[in-house]
Parts: structure tokens; sequence; C-alpha cells
């Protein structure tokens, strides 16, 4: 397992060095994003509205955080299943979106779109909203303020702990073997 340092703006070349299993450590602008904020930018797009949110090499992390606490700028902000999204996911990623994180398998059709799109998914671990509450520097809502925890917030993250789960070129962790 390698350790990668990733921040954004994420490039292609950037990804294109990303392997399956590396240990990357993030750090940048994520977009925290769940079922209904994906569900009402796709019927937006539908219905032929501008979108309130630019996903152009975008980092969109399966997260509905929870209001701060204590001295922290956010409560809990754990990783949500993936597989949930994955409908919305080639929208997405012919909106731009480089990356996504989450937790979980992905549907295997979806391999080869990442790959042909040349983005990656990563895994953050679950039941660790705390840990990774600890690594979020700043944090502010986005859009869809109405949908509470599922509206769109921005995080601004350092050295946010994740593991390759499908590259840029196609491989995959859940599959049976992996080069």
């Amino acid at each position: 397992m390698r350790k990668i340092y990733l921040e954004t703006p994420l490039t292609d070349e950037q990804l294109k060095n990303i392997r399956v299993k590396d240990l990357v450590y993030f750090s940048g602008e994520v977009l925290t994003m769940r079922d209904q904020a994906h569900k009402r930018l796709f019927q937006m797009y539908k219905a032929r509205k501008k979108l309130p949110v630019d996903l152009k090499n975008k980092v969109i992390y399966y997260c509905g955080p929870t209001p701060p606490s204590g001295k922290r700028v956010i409560g809990s902000c754990g990783p949500t299943t993936s597989e949930r999204m994955d409908e919305y996911t080639y929208f997405m990623i012919d909106r731009g979106v480089k990356a996504f994180i989450g937790k979980g398998e992905r549907r295997k059709d979806l391999v080869e779109y990442f790959r042909k799109h040349h983005a990656v998914y990563f895994l953050a671990v679950g039941g660790a909203g705390s840990y990774y509450a600890q690594r979020v520097l700043s944090q502010g809502p986005v859009c869809f303020k109405d949908l509470g925890p599922e509206a769109i917030y921005r995080l601004t993250v350092k050295d946010f702990p994740l593991v390759s789960a499908i590259d840029s070129q196609g491989r995959y962790v859940y599959a049976k073997k992996v080069d």
C-alpha cells in the first residue's frame, strides 16, 4: 500500500498516479452530497434549469454532516453507503466530478465509466465520523439548505485519510483479482 498526498484542485495527471489500495491523505475542498441532493440536481437538469453548483473537477463526499459541537467546526461527518448514489453517478461524472468519497461497493458497470472519464472512488472508514470531523478546517452550506444534513455543504479538509477503491485505469478493489 503506497501513501499518497493529494490536494485540490484535482487534475487527470494527479489521478493517473493513484492506484487501487493506495492510502490517500486528501486535502482541499469537498462537497457533501447524499441521496436527496443528487436527486434534486438531477431533476433540475432534466427540467433544463441551471444547477446551483459547479461540479467540474469537484470531489463529492457522500456524507450528511451534523451541526458543530464543542470547539469543532463540524459535528460528525462520516461516510454513507455509496451504492445508493450509483444511479446518479453517470450524471455526476458527465458534469465533471473527478472523485467520490464514500463507503462500500459500487455497481460493477460504473467501474468502466470511471476509467473512461479518469474519475476515482475513495473509501472512507464507516463509523469514523468523529475522527473525520477533526480533519475539517471549515464548512458552510452551498445550496438546498431546506434538506438539512442532506444539503450540499462545502468542507475544507486536511489530511483526510482514504483508500483508493476505483482508480482512473478502472482497477477496482472489490474485483476478484486486483493488479
